[in-house]
């Protein structure tokens, strides 16, 4: 997949330093859904989709769930359908985007699928992430450009770079897959009907990390004995000024502030239980009828067991997270956890050699009743 490359090579040349085009990256593919299919997960109100086009020469852009009589024609040029989190909801995509594992899991996004008649794009631009543009069907000619001006063109409900300077260009075909690091200037416009497939990583800004970090920081510390506690001044004398900011107010301020510390174990944490968080609009499909404990054993020891596509499941060498909640890696959950975190399922056989773990064996059923892990298997 990626040229005769090795993972290690590719993320040693290629990984956040420049641009890569692979020919061919995975022959003779095919779109993991169909066009009829695309536009039937637009109309779910869990599906986050955008609609744009580029008519008369205006960029417009609007947000789903669409109805199928909402998309413009197909035979009309310039526009594009772009589904988010397609993986979360097809196996074929889940499949496809479960290639790209070499890259860690905490930073691995989605998968979305770009639609676009003839002739439609989403005008030049750049991302903050890496991502791996798949040709699954048709044709797009991209041009890139590692360039420094990145003004945009003003008034636009789209971030459209200003002043485009394209310095190489390729058509792709069906199997031929564009890596492009973060902030390298990219615009790709539609040869007739396509679809592309776009693999993207999650790259969180300081400001976002800095905030959520500090949020569960304030989480943690509300836990302790002393978070009741509240701000007390015996010595404060009386002043001429009540409106100005009172110095021993800010002093002793500082010094509770003073006193918040963290270490490697407490970001390890905050990470885990924040990168493992499912997006706002992840919804989680619990069986209607669920086995109890003894029937869903019996079932696992035939089929073995599987993370639902929506599950994120992280772990370190003290704690697992699993969709936002970060429990203790236990020695009895060593022996089992990290492989259903790595391979995303347990085997049957591997399952029935571990079922005298009755920790083991509760703790899966629950996963199974909340919907986060599925007994019958998928492609």
């Amino acid at each position: 997949m990626l040229g005769n490359r090795t993972p290690a090579q590719f993320m040693r040349r290629y990984w956040q330093k420049k641009p890569l085009l692979i020919r061919q990256a995975i022959p003779d593919i095919q779109a993991p859904l169909t066009r009829g299919e695309l536009f039937e997960l637009a109309d779910l109100d869990d599906v986050e989709s955008r609609l744009i086009t580029h008519f008369r020469s205006s960029w417009n852009l609007e947000h789903g769930p669409f109805a199928p009589d909402e998309l413009p024609s197909l035979k009309k040029r310039e526009w594009t359908l772009l589904v988010q989190g397609v993986n979360l909801h097809h196996d074929r995509a889940h499949a496809l985007m479960n290639r790209f594992r070499f890259i860690p899991d905490a930073r691995l996004d989605d998968l979305m699928i770009s639609y676009a008649t003839d002739g439609g794009g989403v005008g030049a631009h750049f991302d903050s992430y890496d991502v791996f543009l798949l040709q699954v069907h048709g044709k797009r000619r991209w041009r890139i450009g590692a360039q420094r001006d990145l003004s945009l063109k003003p008034g636009l409900p789209l971030k459209v770079l200003q002043h485009f300077e394209p310095e190489e260009e390729w058509v792709l075909e069906p199997g031929d897959m564009l890596y492009l690091p973060p902030h390298i200037a990219h615009d790709g416009v539609a040869v007739g009907e396509c679809m592309t497939c776009s693999i993207g990583f999650r790259a969180p800004s300081t400001h976002e990390l800095t905030g959520q970090f500090l949020y569960h920081l304030a989480e943690r510390s509300g836990q302790s004995a002393s978070a009741d506690a509240h701000y007390r001044d015996p010595k404060q004398v009386p002043v001429g000024h009540p409106a100005q900011l009172p110095p021993l107010l800010v002093e002793r301020v500082g010094a509770i502030l003073a006193n918040v510390n963290w270490d490697e174990n407490d970001v390890a944490a905050f990470l885990g239980s924040y990168l493992s968080e499912p997006k706002a609009n992840v919804v989680f499909d619990p069986p209607a009828r669920p086995m109890n404990e003894q029937k869903f054993v019996e079932r696992v020891k035939k089929t073995g067991v599987r993370l639902d596509r929506k599950s994120i499941l992280l772990y370190d060498k003290r704690s697992y997270f699993l969709n936002g909640e970060a429990e203790k890696l236990s020695a009895k959950a060593r022996k089992w956890l990290p492989e259903l975190a790595d391979t995303r399922r347990l085997e049957a056989k591997r399952f029935v050699t571990l079922t005298d773990d009755s920790t083991m064996t509760v703790l899966l059923h629950e996963w199974y009743c909340a919907g986060w892990i599925q007994v019958d298997a998928y492609a």
